[in-house]
């Protein structure tokens, strides 16, 4: 593990201190969480998009297409 010193305003760290002790953890593992959280998210588009690329409609449409055409079940429906 490493040590990583941050600034941060007065009034963003009062906030950070007060949610950290809302949520019953430390400052350290709030801010810990909260990269970890806008990292995921940063990466996760990332693989979409790597995703996408691989991507292949004409594959798509033929397997779209081989897909019953039912009504779902009333449980399954939109309302």
């Amino acid at each position: 593990m490493s040590t990583l010193s941050l600034r941060l305003p007065d009034s963003l760290h009062q906030q950070v201190k007060a949610l950290a002790k809302k949520d019953g953890v430390s400052i350290n593992q709030f801010v810990s969480s909260a990269v970890a959280e806008k990292m995921t998210a940063l990466l996760t588009e990332e693989y979409l998009q790597a995703r996408q690329q691989q991507g292949n409609e004409q594959a798509f449409l033929a397997s779209i297409s081989k897909v019953a055409d039912a009504e779902p079940a009333d449980y399954d429906k939109l309302k």
